[in-house]
């Protein structure tokens, strides 16, 4: 039976995804093949896979394959311009999230490690995040300023305590470890530094880091799109879609900076409210299976 790489080929010469069925292949991934932690969300993956450009999403019954335009590794920011646009990513995650919010996808109770905490707690972690994002949606302005200017530097702070705690020992006998209470001051400085941190510089970094990446990608896949549809195997009507939207929102930051920043807060309050309602979905469907009686299983 062929392997992946056996398939690899057609995406070279105008194919965008190949299918591959697990019942066609062998042992699929070689050594080449590496894990990838942080993916565009996709529906239905249960892992993901990149060897240079090559890029698999692992569901229950196939292997999906893609050429990204530009190894991450190599190319990191070329990648997130072309190949994982902000809105793209943003559109995707909330598509995700509500499909598996409905129960439309089982991927998720896969990548539990221990279900019985996650029994424990997922409901009320659930219940937390419906509140914590609603609060997004209906305050932005005030969480916004409490995550910069009391959440993040509290963080920092801690952290630094805590490395300062772990260069330090007391049992047998009293020892220092001077390397960890110098980073731990340091973490400290930054996070005092932090706490008093003007929230205009934030705005300032963030609206610059939001205009630059969407501005980048409207950019580049619109003259992508010019070139026809042969240049955007990807899909050509999508693309150029989010390539309008980022162009919108980029000049958005000009016009009107502070409504830009609120419509980001709401949109992370959805998708928290869906991580939410994922959790409780998953937690509940775990307690009815866990109830089920044995002879109905079988």
């Amino acid at each position: 039976m062929p392997t992946i790489d056996d398939y690899l080929e057609q995406l070279h010469h105008g194919v965008w995804e190949v299918v591959i069925s697990k019942e066609d292949v062998t042992d699929p991934l070689s050594d080449a093949w590496k894990r990838s932690p942080i993916n565009v969300p996709t529906p239905g993956t249960i892992a993901s896979y990149r060897n240079g450009q090559y890029h698999v999403h692992e569901t229950k019954n196939e292997w999906r394959v893609h050429l990204d335009r530009y190894d991450p590794k190599i190319h990191p920011i070329l990648h997130l311009i072309d190949d994982a646009p902000l809105f793209l990513m943003i559109f995707e995650t909330m598509i995700m999230l509500f499909s598996e919010a409905r129960g439309r996808s089982n991927t998720t109770e896969r990548i539990i490690k221990d279900q019985l905490v996650f029994l424990k707690n997922g409901l009320f972690s659930g219940i937390f995040l419906l509140f914590l994002g609603s609060t997004f949606i209906i305050s932005p302005e005030f969480d916004y300023y409490s995550i910069f200017q009391i959440i993040l530097p509290l963080i920092v702070i801690i952290a630094g305590f805590v490395s300062m705690g772990r260069g330090m020992t007391w049992r047998p006998l009293y020892t220092a470890d001077l390397k960890k209470i110098i980073i731990g001051g340091a973490i400290l400085f930054v996070g005092l530094i932090l706490s008093v941190f003007p929230i205009m510089i934030w705005n300032i970094i963030l609206l610059s880091v939001l205009c630059i990446w969407m501005l980048s990608s409207a950019l580049m896949l619109l003259n992508r799109v010019r070139k026809g549809k042969s240049a955007v195997l990807e899909g050509f009507y999508s693309r150029f879609v989010i390539a309008v939207i980022s162009l919108f929102l980029a000049v958005g930051i000009f016009v009107i900076p502070d409504a830009i920043l609120t419509l980001f807060m709401m949109i992370s309050g959805v998708i928290i409210i869906l991580v939410g309602c994922t959790l409780i979905g998953t937690t509940l469907k775990l307690k009815g299976r866990s109830y089920t009686c044995p002879e109905d299983t079988m």
